[in-house]
């Protein structure tokens, strides 16, 4: 009687996979690999499937994609943009994450913070018992002057703008990319090194996606008609180049004026040491965007998850 009841619990347990096998429905990805990760992500604005959520964060924290935040941008504007596109489960899939390991909070903590929810800090609120070691980043977000996503200023740089190119992956909402689209401006500065390599990787990495998706594309070419003058120059250059795939020209123009600044500009831009800290976190961007977005950019060995190898730093660096 015993091996019949967990023979009928076996079959319950299958029911469902048997049920979307015959209607013809794929079955889930698994989440071994980052690649697997990247993958789920890239097309989960097209199919959302929240239910996934915590399993695929805690999978991410299982491969290591939240060791280095600085790099983690995308997976947290992921989650963010999940939560905030269900508010009536939020609560739910936040608590189907834990238990989770302290190191990784500070990823749910942000995430949270980033969702756009109405009473975000109410959820937070919810889960501080279960996040003790992170009191004090908990303050900082209910009570000081953590900010939200909305707040945090894309000259800040690589991990801002993957966190809206992960919130966008996991929405398809427009804000966004109109976000990254302002950084745009940040492209024709001729004047500070750092702001240029961020504005050129922008540049490079909406056309390098924008290339290989049309609902991008789209976008962005709405966007002509709202943005400022200084941004419509490059807007106009990044939809040429993502029409008529010929991204590799953005690489080379970015490369020569980042090369021009640093050879003529201040002593502080001539710094080769200060370009390689700079580098290895702005060009985690062009990676991470287009990782994210199913895109191989030949020659450029980016290791997936954010993280940029000192050859591609080498590979993409004006020559010291």
């Amino acid at each position: 009687m015993r091996i019949l009841t967990v023979l009928l619990l076996a079959l319950l347990a299958l029911a469902p996979a048997l049920a979307e096998t015959k209607a013809g429905r794929a079955p889930a990805p698994e989440f071994r690999k980052s690649e697997h990760i990247l993958k789920w992500i890239n097309g989960y604005r097209k199919a959302p499937d929240p239910d996934r959520l915590p399993e695929a964060v805690r999978a991410m924290g299982d491969l290591g994609l939240f060791r280095e935040l600085d790099s983690a941008g995308v997976y947290i504007g992921f989650v963010a943009g999940v939560l905030g596109a269900n508010p009536d489960r939020a609560e739910l899939l936040v608590a189907r994450i834990f238990p989770m390991p302290p190191e990784d909070q500070v990823v749910l903590i942000r995430a949270i913070a980033y969702s756009g929810l109405a009473d975000w800090k109410g959820l937070l609120e919810k889960f501080v018992e279960r996040m003790p070691a992170r009191m004090v980043l908990i303050r900082k977000y209910l009570y000081g002057d953590g900010k939200t996503l909305a707040e945090l200023p894309v000259e800040d740089g690589a991990y801002v703008i993957d966190a809206l190119w992960g919130y966008y992956y996991a929405t398809g909402d427009r804000e966004p990319i109109r976000r990254i689209v302002g950084a745009l401006a940040l492209a024709e500065d001729k004047n500070d090194v750092e702001k240029l390599t961020i504005g050129s990787m922008v540049k490079w990495t909406l056309a390098t996606n924008a290339s290989r998706e049309k609902d991008l594309l789209d976008i962005l070419s709405a966007e002509m008609n709202s943005q400022p003058a200084q941004v419509r120059k490059p807007l106009r250059e990044v939809i040429e180049a993502a029409e008529t795939f010929e991204t590799g020209k953005i690489r080379k123009d970015a490369v020569a004026a980042i090369e021009e600044l640093k050879t003529k500009g201040s002593q502080k831009s001539r710094d080769f040491a200060w370009w390689g800290q700079v580098g290895q976190t702005v060009f985690a961007l062009g990676c991470v965007g287009a990782a994210a977005g199913g895109v191989v950019v030949a020659g450029i060995p980016c290791v997936v998850g954010g993280a940029i190898s000192s050859a591609a730093l080498k590979y993409l660096a004006p020559a010291p």
